[in-house]
């Protein structure tokens, strides 16, 4: 692409008040931004408001000209530093077909995976260390089996997948789709892994350069996480989860939603279970969404951890589901001490989870 070619693109998205379906609507009139950026006000108020088109009609202003001449320092800084527009063969083709698919992506990594098949992986940013090892579980035996593994890089969830698809893999496959700008590492704490998803695979955003975290931009991404793919796996999730809206978003697209089943009690379950109530896919195991998909499994199935000859009878009074110790107690009726001893061990062992309450959980 030539820089005036470039430039015109990223003058599109720069302009203010035009959004993403405007944009769309003007490149289908017009064909390519150059020819936007050349036409007469008169012959532009056909397809878009007076106002709009007489600012499209100016020279760019400021500020436009600041995000167009850092990005193509940003460009011109690495290899794997690319702009990615809708006229791009490398556009990502599912996206393509959904309502609202972004003009530009900005891509630093293997850019090469946009067009992998591939399933979004998402959940709560609190998530339980239960839902963090099935999010990594799940993510690691489907990236071994050749399936991307897509999410938005936050905390929690998020986090646990990206990290699943890096684990032991060679061909390591895993597409972070951020809600700041690519250059932004957000949240700072997920620094280490950022660098990781950029190194071996891939980061994408619609938002300009130095876009920062703003709040109202999270919700817009997930429409690209859910189109994206071939499926939505929700791990964790609450009611008003914002992963219940990829959902919704990948359902509309027409793609396959999985949800992993919680406790009954467990307030991270319940947006997994009324995805089920309204036809989402139960699933397990990785191995069901992978049938789902019409993909054999390549790896070996994951081994799961022995179970501990001591202490067998306390995980049997445990359970699934999260338990106080005064019920423990009732069960088994053995002594306060003696328990919270054995469900030390366990835990150190990583076979039960202490949370608020005074509560444990059997890990698997």
């Amino acid at each position: 692409m030539q820089a005036a070619e470039r430039a015109a693109w990223l003058r599109l998205i720069a302009t203010p008040g035009l959004g993403p379906r405007t944009a769309r609507h003007l490149l289908a009139t017009y064909g390519l931004p150059q020819a936007i950026f050349e036409a007469a006000v008169s012959a532009l108020m056909r397809a878009v408001p007076e106002p709009l088109a007489r600012l499209l009609a100016q020279p760019p202003s400021a500020e436009a000209q600041s995000s167009i001449d850092a990005t193509e320092h940003w460009l011109a800084t690495a290899s794997d530093h690319a702009l990615i527009t809708l006229a791009d063969a490398a556009y990502p083709q599912a996206l393509l077909t959904t309502a609202d698919p972004p003009p530009v992506l900005f891509a630093v990594g293997r850019a090469e995976l946009l067009n992998r098949s591939s399933i979004a992986i998402v959940g709560s940013r609190n998530a339980t260390r239960q839902g963090s090892e099935n999010a990594h579980a799940f993510a690691r035996a489907l990236a071994q089996s050749g399936v991307t593994v897509v999410s938005g890089l936050a905390l929690g969830i998020d986090a646990a997948a990206h990290r699943g698809a890096l684990a032991d893999n060679a061909d390591a496959s895993t597409i972070a789709i951020v809600g700041t700008g690519v250059d932004v590492i957000y949240p700072a704490s997920n620094r280490t892994l950022t660098m990781d998803v950029r190194k071996r695979g891939v980061v994408i955003s619609e938002y300009a350069l130095r876009t920062p975290a703003i709040a109202h931009n999270f919700p817009r991404r997930n429409r690209v996480i859910a189109g994206i793919t071939r499926g939505t796996l929700v791990v964790e999730a609450a009611l008003r989860s914002g992963s219940l809206i990829t959902a919704r978003l990948a359902a509309e697209a027409g793609r396959d939603v999985f949800a992993i089943p919680g406790s009954i009690h467990s307030p991270l379950s319940k947006g997994c279970h009324r995805l089920i109530r309204d036809g989402a896919k139960l699933v397990e195991s990785a191995q069901d969404v992978l049938e789902e998909f019409g993909i054999l499994r390549r790896a070996a199935a994951e081994s799961a951890p022995s179970e501990p000859a001591a202490h067998a009878d306390v995980l049997e009074l445990l359970g699934h589901d999260p338990v106080d110790l005064e019920r423990l107690v009732e069960r088994s009726g053995r002594q306060p001490g003696e328990l919270v001893g054995a469900l030390l061990e366990l835990e150190l062992a990583q076979h039960v989870e202490r949370l608020p309450g005074n509560r444990y959980q059997r890990l698997r």
